[in-house]
């Protein structure tokens, strides 16, 4: 077995585009926050606390969840979270 190794990256990004962050949101009260489920085992519990959490700061809260952990979000799904969310966490757990 010689030492040379080839990783190959499954998500097939050759170019990964550079995007200056947002500003961080002032205050939760009354924003839109979504919580994305990746459709991982136990990630609807983690994100169930993340929500608690978000609504006793005065958060509004819309869940979303992907049709699968193996593939990234669906165009549709990620433009849905565009339009209705201020802000999204996504969240994944094992």
């Amino acid at each position: 077995m010689s030492g040379q190794r080839t990783v190959l990256d499954p998500t097939s990004e050759r170019n990964l585009p550079i995007r200056k962050r947002l500003p961080r949101l002032e205050t939760l009260e009354g924003k839109t926050i979504g919580l994305l489920d990746i459709s991982k085992a136990r990630g609807d519990i983690f994100l169930g606390q993340v929500e608690t959490r978000l609504r006793e700061r005065g958060a509004n809260v819309e869940r979303f969840r992907k049709p699968t952990f193996a593939k990234p979000a669906p165009e549709d799904l990620r433009q849905q979270i565009t339009v209705q969310c201020e802000a999204v966490v996504e969240a994944l757990a094992d």
